[in-house]
This record gives C-alpha cells, sequence and structure tokens, in this order.
C-alpha cells in the first residue's frame, strides 16, 4: 500500500519539536527501512517541500529539502521509527514552528 498524505496525518505525532535545535520530529510507528522513502515523499507532499538531493545510507536516509524558500535536510531512521526536519543554518526557526503547529492541529484533527 502507497504511503499518502492522508496515512502520514493517520500514522504519525508529534515527537519533538526543539526550536533551539532547530529539530522538528515525528513519530511513525510503522516506519521501517522499506517504506521510509515514501513517507519522506508523502510528508513532503503534504507540506508542499521540494526534494533538491536525496541520500540513503545503510541507518539513516538524507533529503535536501527546501520548504518556503529555506533549505532543510529531512531525515528518516527506521531505528527510531521518526521522520525529521533539521534546520541547516540560522534560517528555518519561523518555519518550524508554522509546522509544529500547523501539522500539530492537523494531526490532532485526523486522529479524532
Amino acid at each position: 500500500m502507497p504511503v499518502t498524505d492522508n496515512r502520514i496525518l493517520t500514522r504519525a505525532s508529534v515527537a519533538l519539536f526543539d526550536i533551539e535545535e532547530g529539530r522538528f520530529v515525528l513519530a511513525i510507528d510503522d516506519l521501517d527501512f522499506d517504506n521510509a522513502e515514501a513517507y519522506a515523499a508523502a510528508f513532503c507532499q503534504l507540506i508542499d517541500a521540494a526534494i533538491i538531493e536525496k541520500q540513503m545510507d545503510a541507518d539513516l536516509m538524507s533529503w535536501l529539502v527546501d520548504f518556503e524558500g529555506v533549505q532543510f535536510m529531512l531525515k528518516a531512521e527506521h531505528y527510531s521509527a521518526s521522520l525529521w526536519l533539521e534546520r541547516l543554518g540560522a534560517e528555518g526557526d519561523d518555519e518550524l514552528s508554522f509546522l509544529n503547529h500547523w501539522l500539530s492541529n492537523q494531526l490532532l484533527s485526523s486522529h479524532s
């Protein structure tokens, strides 16, 4: 079954939002090595982020993405069953704050 935006909303929960570290983390119970790329693609589609570059290592998937004109690293790790955005530099706090607020509301409404 392909991973869709809707499945992201029904399977994910906000696990961490750390503005000081510039990180927004989603926990996704069924994220594994085989579906991490599909979840990442669905997440990018959900937030309308452009994928710039992809890298897949044995334990970690890392993509360079553009969200609202700011570049972030989008990472997925099957050991922690998590998908997260990391700020690359000084920019991105406003975008991460927006995503935390917006996605928290989206996830709440999809789980009820």
